[in-house]
């Protein structure tokens, strides 16, 4: 069953009657100022609202499950949208999307949200690969968007190693760029670096956490590389979590090669009592 709820009346009351949209899409963040609406600047979230109130001609207001920065890419990211009742979803909604949309952002997939659904806060997970390339001549061409080029050798097994002492739940404040009010405390379930088979000299990392705080995986990327070159201990990107704000030693690497990759949410009958118990986490900051 879809989600209903009344939607405010600007006089009073409650008067419309509204049903939740689940929206699964992909974008290359290249050309993107992020997903978060700002004037005068090109972004995901302006692109695709404005889109889908041309088609459904009412204003339109997207919920993501998470507001990445610029030139960060998404292969598998999740919003939410609440229409009025009276707005119909046609079946060919996906295909007239691919015909209005640039061809940096795709949406797959628009169905009606299970009850208790939020795109953000019902989440419990969320998954990026960030990829980078040691091989002389740098990316490929066709990865040159989502591949960070390194020019000096790494070692893998050190920055693996270094991850490894990251996992848990910490105050990461030392790899957060602050925003008042946000909590920097997250458990950080997966960090591991691998080579990536059939690619000559491309390593990614992959994390995953129940959420990730403002510049906190490139921030990661960053000190694990700095162990990668041998500039830093193994130790040390654990030992930075002691602190309790923003480290100046921590390089944030470059957007381009980072991915939304996967966001997992409970099954339908635990959506809302997920999203409650994110929502007081929050509000206990």
């Amino acid at each position: 069953m879809s989600h209903r709820e009344p939607a405010p009346d600007p006089g009073g009351g409650l008067a419309v009657s509204v049903r939740r949209y689940r929206l699964d899409l992909a974008y290359d963040g290249t050309d993107f100022s992020g997903w978060a609406r700002q004037p005068g600047l090109r972004t995901v979230q302006g692109v695709l609202e404005d889109t889908l109130a041309t088609i459904w001609r009412v204003p339109v207001a997207l919920t993501v499950a998470g507001r990445t920065d610029a030139g960060v890419h998404a292969d598998a990211q999740v919003c939410h949208v609440d229409l009025p009742e009276s707005v119909a979803i046609h079946p060919g909604l996906v295909g007239r999307l691919a015909r209005m949309l640039p061809p940096d952002v795709r949406v797959r997939a628009v169905s009606p949200a299970p009850a208790g659904f939020d795109a953000r806060f019902s989440a419990f997970r969320r998954h990026y690969v960030y990829r980078v390339s040691t091989a002389p001549w740098g990316p490929e061409p066709l990865r040159a968007r989502d591949t960070l080029r390194w020019p000096r050798p790494l070692d893998v097994g050190a920055m693996d190693e270094a991850g490894r002492g990251l996992l848990g739940e910490h105050d990461f404040a030392a790899y957060c760029r602050p925003r008042p009010g946000a909590t920097t405390v997250r458990e950080l379930q997966r960090l591991e670096w691998t080579r990536e088979p059939g690619e000559t000299g491309v390593l990614a990392a992959r994390l995953s956490a129940d959420a990730f705080c403002h510049s906190m995986v490139r921030s990661l990327v960053g000190a694990l590389l700095a162990v990668g070159e041998g500039r830093r201990p193994v130790s040390w990107p654990a030992e930075l979590l002691a602190a309790r704000e923003r480290s100046s030693e921590v390089t944030v690497v470059a957007a381009r090669g980072l991915r939304l990759v996967g966001v997992d949410y409970p099954g339908d009958e635990d959506l809302a009592a997920r999203a409650a118990i994110t929502r007081r986490r929050r509000d206990e900051v």
